[in-house]
């Protein structure tokens, strides 16, 4: 048994308003346990993916809160997470161990009917088993969560769609539909909102995969349609009720979409779009890609004949070709693939994501200190120091007092995220 430093009754009434029975203590620190993981860490964490690997999530969540000492997470990995590496994890990870942020994300599930999962579950998509050490620790889910684990086809694309993109995204969801297959989407503006819209007009099953958690339902303008969808589908995303979607969020989101699909269609996509980082997920889990062309002065398309050109993917323009695709398994020399190599949506080169997630974090106005941009960026704060020290030479980051701003972009330079990333 766990301490949580809070009452039996109050660990049995967050459990259940998570959806969780909780009819015994080992089901209840299960459940606490992997809340605080979600809590504590950063979509696709390696290092705690090993850890729970290795120790389960109870006994690794008693590290955390008990011994938080590198000396630990060796022993319990049998040396796999040592040294330098098991430093730097338990400095991603102690800013985060608040109880009271653990509370609130229980809490805000119980509001919105939120409901927790675990690997444990009849509804966990064992699909998600292919992420290895880089699956979600836990899902966090609203509607029918039964529809996780469902033959899908993952319909993508990119945010400002044209109108051939829609009309050719709500054909392929239609068909979809016919052929008892659900749609899996981001539930973004454009391609995603079109395929979902498409789903629920006819009657079928679709899951919008959340950059932030299933309680903020984003963007704002798709409010009534991802309601609908909880109502008729299914919601979900790996980030706690409370999380704020940030770009790095979007670009691990669409892991989880890639690997729920039997199959990715990319739609419509410019260079830039995040669906293009999707289709690069599924390739890597060897998962078969489909690629609509589009029109050759289309730069809306541009993206697409890039992937028909430089990967292995496959053209679909009928709804059949989507079928053959969705039936045809794992695609040959896809599992060695790599996943964010030279990935369009993310600029300059940031092998970990930590630029892209510090930019995030910061704002232009208030300043924050080093401590503070760690715990929102869930790192050391040795390790925030050295990116803020990298983005002050690139004028993208400023000193200002006891914190650091997000610089003013030049005029015309592309900042922040969009919906579709």
């Amino acid at each position: 048994m766990i301490d949580w430093g809070l009452s039996d009754a109050a660990v049995a009434a967050l459990v259940r308003g998570a959806g969780r029975d909780g009819d015994s203590v080992a089901e209840r620190d299960e459940a606490m346990a992997r809340a605080l993981w979600s809590v504590v860490v950063e979509p696709g964490d390696g290092d705690a993916g090993l850890l729970l690997g290795a120790v389960g999530a109870v006994e690794a969540a008693r590290i955390l809160l008990e011994r938080p000492a590198p000396i630990s997470l060796a022993t319990a990995t049998g040396g796999e997470l040592a040294g330098s590496a098991a430093e730097r994890a338990l400095g991603r990870w102690l800013p985060r161990r608040r109880q009271a942020d653990l509370v609130r994300a229980l809490e805000s599930a119980a509001r919105t009917r939120a409901r927790l999962l675990a690997p444990s579950d009849e509804e966990w998509p064992a699909a998600l088993d292919d992420l290895g050490e880089h699956a979600p620790l836990a899902l966090w889910s609203r509607g029918d969560a039964t529809l996780l684990a469902r033959t899908s086809v993952a319909l993508v694309g990119a945010r400002a769609a044209t109108g051939y993109g829609e009309h050719i995204a709500m054909e392929l969801a239609a068909g979809a539909v016919g052929n008892e297959v659900a749609v899996v989407s981001g539930g973004a503006y454009g391609i995603d909102g079109m395929a979902h819209r498409a789903v629920l007009a006819s009657g079928g099953d679709t899951v919008a995969v959340l950059a932030g958690g299933v309680d903020r339902l984003y963007p704002a303008g798709h409010e009534a349609l991802l309601t609908r969808i909880t109502e008729q589908g299914a919601i979900v995303s790996e980030a706690p009720c409370g999380t704020a979607p940030t770009r790095w969020r979007f670009l691990q989101r669409n892991r989880l979409i890639a690997a729920l699909a039997d199959a990715t269609v990319v739609v419509e996509a410019g260079r830039r779009s995040g669906a293009l980082s999707t289709a690069r997920h599924a390739l890597a889990l060897g998962r078969p890609v489909g690629v609509v062309p589009g029109p050759v002065t289309s730069a809306s398309s541009a993206g697409c004949h890039v992937m028909l050109r430089e990967h292995p993917v496959v053209c679909v323009t009928t709804v059949a070709e989507q079928m053959e695709l969705v039936r045809g398994g794992m695609v040959e020399g896809g599992a060695g693939a790599s996943v964010d190599d030279d990935d369009p949506s993310r600029g300059a080169p940031d092998p970990d994501g930590m630029v892209t997630r510090v930019l995030d974090a910061l704002r232009p106005r208030r300043a924050q200190s080093v401590a503070e941009l760690a715990r929102a960026v869930g790192e050391s704060s040795s390790r925030i120091r050295g990116v803020l020290g990298v983005l002050a030479l690139e004028d993208r980051a400023v000193s200002k007092g006891d914190g650091w701003v997000r610089a003013a972009a030049p005029r015309g330079t592309r900042t922040g995220f969009t919906a579709e990333e």
